[in-house]
C-alpha cells in the first residue's frame, strides 16, 4: 500500500492489510477489529484480568475468566466492584511489604540500620513499622486518607491476618497528643528528617514531597513569601542562588522548629522552646525563629494547621491519585488521560470524601485502566 511497515506499526495499522493505512481508519469501526477485546474502550474482561492481578497479585483462573466472560454487562461490573472488595483485604494488598506499602516506601524511606522493634538493625533509634501502619490504616476502607497526615493516634498493626487498629498511643512514640500531626511528627520522621539540625528544612521539604507532591528542589510549589528568606540560622540562604527556593522553604519549616529528632531523652518528641534550650549558640538570631509559618503563601501558626491545609489542598489529592494512577496504569497520566485523571481527583475530594476505596471502584472504570 506504499507506507513503511514501521511507520504503520507506530500509527497502529496493519502492514499486511493494503486497505489498512496511515490514513485511514482502524480498530475503531474500520480494519483490524479485535475478536478478543474491546480495544476501543473500556472492556470489563480486560478488567477483571487486571483487577485480580494488581489487587490480588494473581491472574484468573480459566474457569473463572470463563465464568465471567457469561456474566451480563451489569453483572459483570458488579463483579469488577466485589472482587476488588476481596482482594483489597489480601496479604498481598495490605500486608507487610504488600502494595501499600510499596506506595510508602518514598514517603517514609526506611532505613534498616537504624530500626527499632521488628527486626532491628545495630542503632535502633526509630520504628518506621509505625509510618507504615498509620499510611495504610488511612489508605483502607472508608477512612479519611487525609489523616496520613492529621492524625492524632496511632495505629498498630497485627498479623494472621494482616489488621489496623487506632489506638490512643503506642509505647514506641513520644509526641504530645496535642501536637501530632500523622506520619509529620512520627518517631521515624523527626529521627530521621530531624536529626540534630536547628530549623528542620529536611522535615519539612520530605512532607512536601512525600503527602504534596512538589519538590522544592525542582523548584515546584515555590510560593515566595515576602521578606523571607530571614536566614535566622545563619546559612546564607539568602544569597541570590539560594534566595529563590528558601523564600519557600523556610516558612515552611518554622512550624517544625519545636520538634526534636535526635537528644538523647528528648528523642523524637515536641520540646517547648527547643531552639532556646538546645540551639542557642547556632548563631545571634536562631531564637527569633517563629512557630508560625506559612504553606501555599498562606499563613499557618503551626504544624497542626500546616498539615490540615496541606491535607485539604488540591496539591494532596492530585498526589494521592497520581500515586494510584502510576501503580495501576502504569505511568503518569498521560495528556490524552488528563481529563480522566482531573476528574477523578476532583471525585476523590468530593463525592469519595478522601476514601481511597471509592477512589479504586472509580479508577478501574476509567478508559485508562480498562481499555487494552
Amino acid at each position: 500500500d506504499g507506507a513503511a511497515n514501521l511507520d504503520e506499526l507506530l500509527r497502529g495499522t496493519l502492514p499486511a492489510d493494503p486497505t489498512s493505512t496511515p490514513g485511514t481508519p482502524v480498530g475503531c469501526g474500520g480494519a483490524g477489529s479485535n475478536p478478543g477485546y474491546d480495544v476501543c474502550g473500556h472492556d470489563a474482561r480486560f478488567t477483571y484480568r487486571r483487577v485480580l492481578l494488581d489487587f490480588c497479585g494473581q491472574s484468573p483462573t480459566y474457569a473463572q475468566l470463563q465464568e465471567f466472560t457469561a456474566l451480563s454487562s451489569d453483572a459483570r461490573l458488579a463483579r469488577l466492584d466485589s472482587e476488588l472488595d476481596r482482594c483489597t483485604r489480601s496479604e498481598f494488598w495490605r500486608g507487610k511489604d504488600g502494595q501499600l506499602w510499596k506506595l510508602a516506601h518514598p514517603k517514609i524511606r526506611p532505613v534498616g540500620s537504624v530500626k527499632a522493634g521488628e527486626n532491628a538493625g545495630p542503632i535502633p533509634l526509630a520504628d518506621y513499622d509505625d509510618d507504615y501502619a498509620l499510611y495504610s490504616y488511612a489508605q483502607l476502607d472508608e477512612h479519611d486518607a487525609r489523616e496520613v497526615m492529621t492524625a492524632r493516634y496511632y495505629v498498630r498493626r497485627e498479623t494472621n491476618p494482616t489488621r489496623y487498629t487506632q489506638v490512643a498511643s503506642l509505647p514506641s512514640q513520644s509526641v504530645v497528643e496535642s501536637r501530632r500531626a500523622g506520619n509529620l511528627t512520627s518517631a521515624w520522621s523527626l529521627v530521621t528528617f530531624v536529626m540534630f539540625t536547628a530549623l528542620p528544612r529536611n522535615a519539612a521539604a520530605q512532607s512536601y514531597r512525600a503527602y504534596l507532591g512538589l519538590d522544592i528542589a525542582l523548584q515546584e510549589g515555590l510560593h515566595s513569601v515576602p521578606g523571607e528568606p530571614r536566614d535566622y540560622d545563619a546559612k546564607g540562604v539568602r544569597e541570590p542562588a539560594c534566595a529563590a527556593c528558601h523564600a519557600t522553604l523556610d516558612p515552611l519549616s518554622y512550624p517544625f522548629r519545636n520538634y526534636q529528632g535526635i537528644a538523647g531523652a528528648t528523642s523524637a518528641t515536641y520540646v517547648p522552646n527547643r531552639l532556646e534550650r538546645f540551639f542557642s549558640d547556632v548563631s545571634p538570631t536562631i531564637t527569633q525563629t517563629p512557630e508560625a509559618g506559612y504553606l501555599f503563601g498562606q499563613p499557618v501558626k503551626d504544624l497542626q494547621e500546616w498539615a490540615r491545609v496541606g491535607a485539604d489542598s488540591d496539591a494532596f489529592a492530585v498526589a494521592a491519585v497520581t500515586d494510584y494512577w502510576k501503580l495501576l496504569v502504569g505511568h503518569p497520566p498521560t495528556a490524552e488521560e488528563n481529563a480522566e485523571f482531573v476528574a477523578l481527583w476532583q471525585r476523590f475530594k468530593g463525592e469519595h470524601r478522601y476514601s481511597v476505596q471509592r477512589l479504586l471502584h472509580d479508577l478501574i472504570r476509567t478508559e485508562a485502566y480498562g481499555a487494552p
